[in-house]
């Protein structure tokens, strides 16, 4: 815990102004973050948003009367009305089923590609980093060569190979295997600092394995760094998604994601535009809440941030 935190958490009893003593609550590191994320109100509105979003791409179906795989023949790129509620696509489906659906295979997506992401960086990054020496000029010279690789040709011939149920799956795997190499630099470079301090000598000293002091000590050091790319990972890979479905190369039929969607209302913009205007809404109202929450927890991790206050508050 840093100079800061600790000073705004004192243990035991504390004196007031009129000379009494009063107890002081106990507060863990974790609860101390969660006080400082929700004092913010930016923060808050961004977790609301994303809460409604989740909860709608959970349920949402349960409510609707059609199915995304359900088309209506008798209602071709429909508008809204009482029996398709945001109306229809070209091909007689269900918009609401639609963007359900698509919304919540673009929020598995952007999870599962950032968090297997930023594992990967945070191990391959703080290794080449605490070994050094040829390790590390290898490990830098691997990192050096992927990005070169032209990895949006490569993800979108993966996908594309694949069938449409195991499509997903391919387009995670595409996207973990070049997401991770920015952020392993990155890491890599905060570990060179790390690795000389005192207790990460002493453990090495001690005879603890390598693996181990990089999994408990350098690994958890970085965790607020970790923690903030892992949210804002989330909008790159749903971005990266979108824009692979958008040109017909990502999520393929019957199967869909907000930018399959996307990608069948850019040729009726002009003649039936709710097909382009509510999956837009849906996914500049998840990269603005994962935005909020970022900034959130950039404030709350941070102890210099003006978000700090005080801990009784």
């Amino acid at each position: 815990m840093t100079e800061a935190t600790a000073s705004s958490v004192k243990a035991g009893k504390a004196e007031s102004k009129d000379g009494k003593k009063k107890e002081v609550k106990h507060l863990s590191y974790g609860a101390l973050i969660a006080r400082r994320f929700f004092r913010q109100p930016s923060a808050v509105v961004g977790v609301v948003i994303l809460a409604v979003l989740i909860f709608f791409a959970l349920f949402g179906s349960y409510v609707g009367q059609w199915g995304y795989d359900e088309p209506d023949f008798m209602a071709l790129a429909a508008p809204p009305s009482s029996s398709h509620w945001l109306g229809t696509d070209p091909g007689g489906s269900d918009l609401y089923a639609l963007v359900v659906h698509g919304l919540g295979k673009s929020l598995l997506i952007g999870v599962i590609t950032s968090v297997a992401t930023m594992a990967i960086a945070s191990i391959y990054g703080t290794a080449i980093a605490f070994f050094g020496g040829w390790v590390e000029r290898v490990g830098m010279w691997i990192l050096d060569c992927l990005l070169v690789i032209p990895s949006f040709l490569l993800i979108a011939m993966l996908v594309r190979a694949a069938n449409a149920k195991a499509g997903w799956i391919w387009l995670v795997v595409g996207l973990t295997a070049f997401g991770w190499v920015g952020y392993a630099r990155i890491i890599r470079t905060m570990t060179l600092s790390l690795r000389e301090r005192d207790y990460i000598k002493a453990a090495r000293f001690m005879g603890v394995g390598s693996f181990k002091i990089i999994l408990r000590h350098l690994v958890p050091n970085l965790a607020s760094m970790i923690i903030i790319n892992t949210v804002l990972g989330v909008v790159g890979a749903v971005n990266s998604e979108t824009a692979l479905s958008f040109l017909s190369v990502g999520i393929k039929p019957p199967d869909t994601s907000l930018g399959a969607i996307l990608q069948t209302g850019q040729s009726t913009i002009q003649t039936a535009p709710w097909i382009l205007l509510v999956p837009s809404v849906a996914l500049i109202l998840l990269t603005f809440s994962m935005q909020l929450i970022g900034d959130g927890l950039r404030d709350a991790l941070d102890p210099n941030s003006a978000a700090g206050g005080k801990v009784g508050a």
